[in-house]
């Protein structure tokens, strides 16, 4: 069955093929990338970005397999690179190397050694797409080793991390805006396949505070919170838990009051960018669903 690539990919991949008015500029206040300002000699240029934006995204569409419910570990892999359901994609068509994920052992554990090099790439585990009970909680934990030091999520020429970890949904496609609609319906209605539609990351960042929340400096679709930043904590393992739910409802507010169904987890890490490298470790990720406490008998 033909595979393809998570939204975050998705869109990274567009940007990098259509050019953009100040592609390295601010993005205070982050927004779609804006539409480029060459014109076509036979089409007008709106209307050849979501030309090429659809065939891109058409070219990576995926149909959604019968897929694990649960998040294959890490720490019950052999050395390597790790096995289906997880598998490893870059940009295609790119000249730019792929970011490295293998299982190693570190502290008398195998967990998921994520390497850049000027590179860009995700781990991506596919799941049974299904709805999440209220209160589902993310569990992870990780470790930075070597930093990207020029990163600014703000900015488009910035927009690398070391690590992070994605949760990606699908999302209505009336609820999101015209123009990442568009890129999203032409490649569904010619191929009539489902693609992500709304992505959650949550980043190791160098410059920005922890508890940030932003949108990607190219898509509103990608939306990050800053989990650690700075170099205070190198070296060190550091556990994570996130109410997945009430997260993606704060984040994504202006597009939807309900959580949509999960399609997949994903482990990113990028440094195309800033030309950089970075190093980092990811153990095992797992989801849970909120319990009901039983009632206290009489």
């Amino acid at each position: 069955m033909k595979q393809g690539l998570g939204l975050n990919m998705i869109f990274d991949l567009v940007r990098r093929q259509i050019p953009s008015a100040g592609a390295g500029g601010s993005s205070a206040a982050p927004k779609p990338a804006p539409a480029a300002t060459a014109h076509h000699a036979q089409q007008p240029a709106p209307a050849r970005i979501v030309l090429q934006a659809a065939g891109l995204l058409l070219s990576l569409l995926w149909a959604l397999p019968a897929v694990a419910q649960s998040v294959s570990q890490f720490s019950k892999m052999a050395p390597g690179q790790p096995p289906p359901p997880w598998r490893i994609t870059g940009l295609p068509g790119s000249s730019k190397p792929v970011t490295k994920f293998e299982v190693v052992a570190l502290d008398g554990e195998r967990v998921l050694r994520v390497t850049t090099d000027k590179s860009y790439g995700a781990a991506i585990h596919d799941l049974e797409p299904g709805l999440m009970a209220p209160g589902t909680k993310l569990r992870w934990r990780w470790r930075l080793d070597q930093p990207l030091l020029d990163t600014d999520l703000n900015r488009r020429n910035g927009d690398d991390s070391p690590l992070k970890v994605c949760a990606m949904f699908d999302l209505p496609l009336q609820s999101i805006p015209l123009i990442e609609r568009g890129k999203l319906s032409i490649a569904g209605s010619k191929a009539g396949g489902k693609l992500p539609s709304a992505t959650l990351c949550y980043v190791w960042d160098h410059l920005l505070p922890v508890g940030t929340e932003l949108n990607n400096a190219f898509s509103q679709q990608i939306r990050f919170i800053i989990m650690a930043s700075g170099e205070r904590n190198l070296k060190e393992w550091i556990s994570q838990e996130r109410d997945l739910t009430q997260d993606f409802l704060r984040l994504f507010v202006d597009q939807t009051k309900t959580v949509p169904p999960l399609l997949a987890i994903a482990v990113g890490a990028d440094a195309d960018n800033t030309q950089a490298t970075s190093v980092g470790y990811v153990g095992d990720i797992s989801l849970s669903a909120a319990t009901t406490p039983v009632p206290a008998k009489p």
